[in-house]
């Protein structure tokens, strides 16, 4: 569509990468759609974002099994879920000002698998 001076306008493609990786973080069902559905899964940065937050999850699923082991899990549980929040936040806040912050293993792994480097 052309306006008066003959330009071209172009229409923006949904969410930003920002807002993207952002709302990747809120539970594995935006970053599982993220990675399946385009535009979203051609940009490397909501890519990075989504398999992050896919990793985070399995890691908090398995340790959640792990820690069903009475007396052992009583006491880790706590400790475990507040630093598994602490990331959490951590990585949303920094996916919402337009970085990423790395997690040690999983954010190689996403960083290698979606070609995002930070």
């Amino acid at each position: 569509m052309s306006d008066e001076t003959g330009s071209t306008a172009t229409q923006a493609e949904g969410l930003s990468d920002t807002a993207a990786g952002t709302i990747a973080y809120i539970t594995w069902i935006p970053a599982l759609i993220f990675l399946l559905i385009a535009p979203y899964n051609r940009k490397p940065s909501v890519k990075f974002h989504a398999i992050q937050e896919l990793g985070l999850t399995a890691v908090q699923l398995c340790l959640l099994i792990l820690l069903i082991i009475p007396f052992i899990g009583w006491i880790l549980f706590p400790l475990c879920a507040i630093g598994l929040l602490i990331l959490w936040i951590l990585c949303i806040v920094k996916a919402s000002q337009g970085s990423a912050f790395k997690l040690p293993v999983i954010g190689k792994i996403a960083a290698d698998q979606s070609g995002y480097n930070i």
